[in-house]
């Protein structure tokens, strides 16, 4: 086995998870970039198949190891971004989400009836899941639940470029309390002691059913998309278009904090005048404001700095969907 497929695999993955911490960026896009998408693909092929070989299996550890190493590091820099600077992150998530257009449009060239249909119907469903606000977390229950689904997301974005799981995991409400989740499980590692185990803990009720979703999803959905696509190229191309396109909906980025007015419910708790106080930024509502002009100037240079990235690393790995597709 080529040393540098290992190397390329360790950059693909840590390209892949620093992706899956932001909304609009594919894993995918990521791993076409540096060239491993092939064989990544067709590594879980041959596993969930319980073929096992040396060379699949080393690149597929490097590219889990990287991508895990680097949602643990980066989890709780990117999460206090959204949360202070919001407008800008939300301007920089368009451009990702619109970079990646060009290449879904490259796989799904010559579009079809059915290429059309698939797309509109997908953007008409990211217009209604961000139009009604997304899903809210409700009982433990329905808690696990939800996370176990955000793990099936997130698999998602790990398997075919042009799905964005951050985003997925921003419209069903969990995408703060995962990264900070995952901060805390950092913590806890580092810290040792007492304190740590219980900050492992606390972590561990968030990571473990997401963790079991991300397994499953990766086992199931992974196989249920490679179908799709063997079976239904035009029309499965034109839903990711359509879940591009859509995702732009629930981006508006002109909303702030703020902080909660006694009577209000927040997380299922009524604000009262002695806990107001008591309520985390990250947990405050949002609000639209009446963007300034240099907000506008701001938030115009933050998107166009995500198209330009997300177009150039398109631009690297535009061979790779063809190539990835004739092997998997």
């Amino acid at each position: 086995m080529s040393p540098l497929l290992v190397v390329r695999g360790a950059i693909g993955g840590a390209l892949m998870g620093l992706a899956n911490l932001v909304p609009g960026i594919s894993g995918g896009t990521m791993l076409l970039a540096a060239g491993v998408y092939p064989d990544f693909i067709g590594g879980i092929a041959e596993i969930t198949t319980l073929r096992f070989r040396a060379r699949s299996l080393v690149l597929l550890a490097s590219i889990v190891a990287a991508a895990a190493l680097g949602i643990l590091m980066l989890a709780g820099q990117v999460r206090d971004l959204v949360i202070h600077h919001r407008y800008l992150m939300y301007s920089l998530f368009i451009g990702l989400t619109l970079g990646g257009v060009p290449l879904i449009w490259r796989m799904l060239r010559p579009a079809t009836g059915a290429s059309w249909l698939a797309a509109g119907t997908a953007f008409a469903l990211m217009c209604v899941m961000a139009l009604s606000g997304g899903v809210a977390s409700g009982s433990d229950d329905g808690a696990f639940v939800l996370l176990f689904l955000s793990g099936l997301a997130a698999s998602s974005a790990m398997i075919l470029p042009g799905v964005s799981g951050g985003y997925l995991l921003l419209l069903l409400g969990q995408y703060e309390t995962i990264l900070g989740s995952i901060d805390l499980l950092k913590s806890g590692l580092l810290g040792g002691g007492e304190a740590g185990l219980a900050a492992i803990l606390d972590a561990l009720e968030v990571v473990l059913p997401l963790g079991l979703g991300v397994v499953v999803g990766v086992v199931g959905v992974s196989n249920l998309l490679r179908w799709l696509l063997a079976r239904y190229e035009k029309a499965t191309l034109g839903a990711l278009l359509g879940l591009l396109l859509g995702a732009v909906v629930g981006l508006w980025p002109f909303l702030e904090a703020r902080a909660p007015e006694p009577g209000e419910s927040v997380d299922g708790i009524v604000v009262t005048q002695s806990n107001q106080l008591d309520f985390d930024r990250e947990d405050w509502p949002l609000a639209r404001f009446d963007p300034s002009a240099q907000h506008m100037g701001l938030a115009t240079l933050m998107l166009a700095a995500g198209l330009l990235g997300t177009t150039a690393v398109g631009r690297v790995g535009k061979r790779g969907p063809e190539e990835g597709r004739r092997r998997a």
